[in-house]
């Protein structure tokens, strides 16, 4: 397979995601305000997105309380700062056994489980221009803790961000996650541009080596736009990576909190340190406007 560089890209900031990061760096935000204020710093850097989880301000802890997204988009708006808004709705399929011996009942405990009208309320309300849609169950982590998404619940979820005027950014985390998407796109439940995020070296789902990620990229529909990342140290080699494949880039404190060794990152910090490598690698930084032209978005503020 030859090189195709992709020319003209766009920047995805993930600026805190749900994981227990908050505890190993300060720089990760948590209340609203600071989670709006990572997003505009993101969108000043050079990010044309910016992907949105909230946090309980009390615990640091994931959250997907409505008033909590209203209020960071509230703050966003109010900047005058433009950026495309990506809100996560991955949250609400949270499944954590009870052990090895007695998996049922589930554990109270890292357990989330809401229908697909619930999963999306805060969609619902907000009309981002993009929202997230987890394509798959996976394992995650050693422990019992599954990420749960049964086709039944992928295809609601996907008829109502298609009645909402939404774009889904298709999150694939294996590659029988490819195959789930097609599958709703042959049933006319993703209109094109389709626009898929490919989620690199996260265990137990698809390595982040060159093979595999040329694996789901060779069989990808070549009309759909794609984005692809790895966590913790490879996420900036990959932003070279990702390029090389005719993707798009993906960088922010969800997926890894260092800039370089002993050097805790920013959101900013991580992109600019993007741009400098795509414009090193000759390709030009997509802004909010060229992205909702090449999506299709519909700017609702």
């Amino acid at each position: 397979m030859g090189l195709n560089p992709s020319r003209d890209v766009f920047i995805t900031c993930a600026v805190t995601g749900s994981g227990d990061t908050t505890g190993r760096s300060d720089k990760v935000p948590v209340t609203p305000r600071q989670i709006a204020d990572a997003a505009i710093e993101a969108a000043n850097a050079g990010a044309a997105i910016a992907h949105i989880h909230v946090r309980d301000p009390e615990t640091g802890k994931g959250a997907r309380d409505v008033h909590l997204y209203e209020e960071v988009v509230d703050l966003v708006k109010q900047s005058g700062v433009d950026v495309v808004l990506n809100l996560t709705a991955g949250m609400g399929g949270d499944l954590t056994l009870g052990g090895v011996e007695k998996p049922l009942p589930p554990a109270t405990a890292g357990t989330d489980m809401a229908g697909a009208t619930e999963r999306l309320a805060h969609v619902a309300k907000l009309l981002p221009e993009i929202c997230t849609l987890d394509c798959g169950t996976m394992n995650f982590g050693e422990q019992d803790y599954i990420m749960t998404n049964t086709p039944v619940m992928l295809k609601e979820m996907a008829r109502q961000i298609q009645a909402l005027g939404v774009r889904p950014e298709v999150e694939i985390f294996d590659t029988g996650h490819l195959l789930l998407a097609k599958w709703l796109h042959g049933q006319g439940l993703l209109d094109d541009p389709v626009m898929v995020q490919l989620c690199m070296g996260i265990p137990w789902g698809a390595p982040d080596d060159i093979a595999t990620l040329t694996a789901l990229t060779a069989n990808l529909p070549s009309d759909w736009v794609f984005s692809a990342f790895s966590i913790g140290r490879n996420q900036l080699p990959y932003v070279g990576v990702a390029l090389a494949t005719g993707g798009n880039i993906r960088v922010g404190l969800e997926d890894n909190i260092w800039l370089e060794k002993g050097v805790l990152a920013t959101n900013g910090a991580l992109v600019e340190r993007a741009v400098k490598v795509a414009e090193g690698m000759g390709s030009r930084i997509m802004g909010p406007a060229d992205v909702r032209e090449k999506l299709k978005l519909e700017k609702r503020w």
